[in-house]
């Protein structure tokens, strides 16, 4: 492996015939190079995908109340019904596979906007009423101050959380925004705390401008009375969060006289369902991308073998005379073996490189906070790692067959080779 001779005559072999060999690595290259841009590129939609769940519970499940579809206990299809206090301590005592059970009501209800004030500055916002718990499905980040606590639940006090947009819009630069109240509809909320969300791009800035205040406090000072506009939820590790939705309708069926067959009394949408979803969507591309690779880089390979069988019948004498001289069969087909090894490991670390290289340039140039299907397109170290496997495997097994084509030859016979 080390004999300086063996390199010399494997440099020399190289160089007697430097376009074949340029072409015979160009395919080396080639595939290595594009396997590492259909994995990076795979790596991008996956994280551009994946950045689309960012700022949220990935099982977190979301249900609220429609009309009914079907008569049930005398009362009519078409009813419709609004959910209550009393459901919420009947979910959270009967389901235990669930970790999170968050009542919200939105001022005038979901994706309606209402009047927030202060000074002379005024707009319509998203007011929302919450529990503490919601800060575990959706990943608030405190700039200043705190989040809505126990205290402010019991207390029904009128405080305020407000979001970076909020603040831009209502507060001067470098004023002081903890302590200051904000007229929502009528009534003063005195601003307790600063969010940022985790979400990317324009829905983060959206979800920045909302106001959270005390589910309690939400209920008493618009005249809600006891009902709630939908239930957030998240099953406990292990859980599924079907099982808890399943589970949560059928307590709710009971409660409110609903037909144990009717499909359309609630609504729901299941972010554990989506994202699973884009698992296996996922799992399938990167298949994909490995056998496209792996067969690209097979094709170069297979060329690195050809071009290795033409060196030795090219060498063909020169084996023979080497073999009469008392060379030993694994010292001829070591050298052949070293030789391809050699020529893909080089020409494939250099595809994996210009292809990582290219990978980073692509990262570079998207913008911060783009909120595109793409992001951050790389190639993990074990997936390199791999490759350099790949690589070295490749470049043996190329060289296996030539190698054993040349000590197949007798020295007699090759000696005659003209």
């Amino acid at each position: 492996m080390f004999d300086i001779d063996k390199w010399h005559e494997i440099f020399s072999s190289l160089a007697k015939n430097p376009l074949r060999t340029t072409l015979t690595a160009l395919g080396v290259f080639w595939g290595i190079f594009m396997l590492v841009i259909i994995l990076g590129a795979g790596n991008g939609l996956y994280n551009g995908a994946e950045r689309g769940f960012d700022g949220r519970a990935k099982n977190s499940l979301f249900l609220w109340s429609q009309r009914t579809s079907k008569p049930y206990m005398g009362l009519p299809a078409g009813r419709y019904f609004r959910m209550n206090n009393g459901d919420f301590e009947a979910l959270k005592s009967q389901i235990n596979e669930a970790d999170v059970i968050a009542p919200r009501n939105q001022f005038g209800g979901f994706g309606r906007v209402t009047t927030v004030s202060r000074g002379s500055e005024s707009g319509s916002y998203d007011v929302l009423g919450d529990y503490p718990e919601i800060a575990k499905v959706e990943a608030f980040v405190m700039e200043e101050g705190r989040f809505i606590n126990p205290f402010d639940m019991a207390d029904k006090r009128k405080v305020a959380v407000i979001g970076l947009r909020i603040k831009e819009l209502f507060f001067r630069k470098g004023e002081e925004v903890i302590g200051q109240n904000l007229n929502i509809n009528g009534v003063y909320f005195k601003v307790v705390g600063v969010f940022r969300t985790k979400e990317p791009g324009e829905r983060g800035i959206r979800n920045t401008a909302r106001i959270h205040v005390p589910f309690t406090t939400f209920q008493q000072a618009f005249n809600y009375g006891d009902n709630i506009g939908w239930f957030t939820m998240t099953a406990k590790a292990g859980k599924k969060s079907s099982l808890v939705a399943e589970k949560a309708i059928d307590i709710l069926k009971i409660r409110h006289k609903i037909h144990p067959l009717d499909q359309r009394a609630f609504g729901q949408f299941n972010l554990e369902e989506d994202y699973e979803k884009l698992q296996s969507l996922f799992k399938g591309i990167f298949g994909i991308s490995w056998f496209v690779g792996v067969m690209t880089l097979i094709a170069g390979v297979i060329g690195v073998s050809n071009i290795m069988l033409v060196i030795v019948k090219e060498r063909t004498r020169e084996i023979g005379v080497r073999r009469a001289l008392g060379a030993k069969p694994w010292d001829v087909m070591s050298q052949i073996i070293i030789e391809s090894i050699f020529l893909t490991s080089v020409a494939g670390f250099l595809g994996m490189v210009c292809g990582i290289l290219i990978l980073d340039l692509i990262s570079i140039l998207i913008p911060p906070g783009d909120d595109s299907m793409f992001a951050d397109p790389f190639v993990k170290l074990n997936t390199a790692l791999i490759s350099l496997g790949i690589m070295i495997i490749s470049g043996a097994m190329a060289g296996i067959i030539p190698a054993r084509k040349a000590v197949s030859i007798s020295p007699v016979d090759a000696l005659r080779t003209e």
